[in-house]
């Protein structure tokens, strides 16, 4: 029995008050220095990619101790009833913040689509667009504004990672309920693979994005088409990788005794962010690459 697992069998206080923190006005600022950068790099100033990345960097070892903090509290036992019921409805309130998200770039898809098109279509496009405009999509805009290029179809590569993330989350149910069961090796197991699964999706994105750059011509200035793919495409990615690099953080805290079959809401909470990654990729999967 580790030691956080020998300190959860006493009863932990009533509600822990965290002493004061410096990450807070860390992170802010390593935020400030991305977003900052991030404006300056657009606009070719020379400093901007050094503060971007900067900035990223320096994010990442503010998370790194905050987490770290946060899992030094947990496995000291000092974690309450109450305490954990606060971090689910953070966690809930997160993953409704996310779904908000990516309800506005699927709610832009539709409103182009549905609602752009077919209203200019119905304009005397001659005189008010440009020659030969149909309200087809995707659309290539004014002739010459935009170079040809091809679409992304749902066979095979974005059906083979919807298999992917399929399975990835079935792998994560069963390292679940082998945890829940205090099977810690199998919970191990599962949840590797689940990782090895997720990764093996952004590596398979990233060809992907080769493919359509290099061969199918589809850039993000290709229009309304190819700036909406690679925005719910690529974001979708990024927390594709986000989410493997938490389950990342939580097998190698199962490997070393963290978590019990009662305790273990750093694993769930996880699950539940890997889960609505999976959803929002169904989604993709149907209105991007076949409807």
């Amino acid at each position: 029995m580790s030691a956080g697992q020998m300190a959860q069998t006493h009863k932990a206080p009533y509600y822990y008050v965290p002493p004061h923190s410096v990450h807070p006005i860390r992170a802010s600022i390593s935020l400030l220095s991305t977003l900052v950068g991030a404006a300056l790099w657009v606009n070719n100033f020379a400093i901007g990619p050094w503060l971007c990345v900067g900035g990223i960097l320096c994010l990442f070892a503010v998370l790194y101790a905050w987490f770290g903090d946060a899992i030094r509290e947990s496995e000291a036992g000092m974690n309450s009833t109450h305490v954990e019921h606060s971090y689910r409805w953070s966690m809930v309130w997160f993953i409704f913040s996310e779904v908000l998200f990516f309800s506005a770039f699927f709610g832009s898809l539709w409103y182009t689509r549905e609602v752009s098109l077919p209203w200019m279509s119905n304009l005397d496009h001659q005189a008010l667009l440009w020659p030969q405009f149909t309200g087809v999509w995707p659309n290539l805009g004014p002739a010459g504004t935009i170079a040809p290029f091809e679409t992304v179809g749902p066979f095979w590569l974005p059906t083979i990672n919807t298999a992917l993330l399929l399975s990835s989350g079935v792998t994560l149910t069963i390292a679940h309920h082998a945890l829940r069961a205090a099977h810690r090796n199998k919970a191990i197991f599962w949840l590797g693979l689940t990782v090895i699964l997720g990764f093996t999706f952004v590596a398979c994105q990233a060809y992907e994005y080769h493919h359509a750059y290099t061969e199918l011509n589809l850039r993000f200035t290709s229009g309304a088409y190819g700036a909406l793919f690679y925005m719910l495409t690529g974001f979708h990615g990024f927390h594709v990788i986000l989410g493997a690099t938490m389950l990342t953080v939580i097998w190698f805290r199962l490997v070393r005794g963290h978590f019990t079959a009662d305790h273990h809401f750093g694993f769930e909470g996880a699950a539940w962010y890997w889960h609505f990654v999976d959803v929002v990729w169904l989604g993709l999967y149907l209105f991007v690459y076949w409807f």
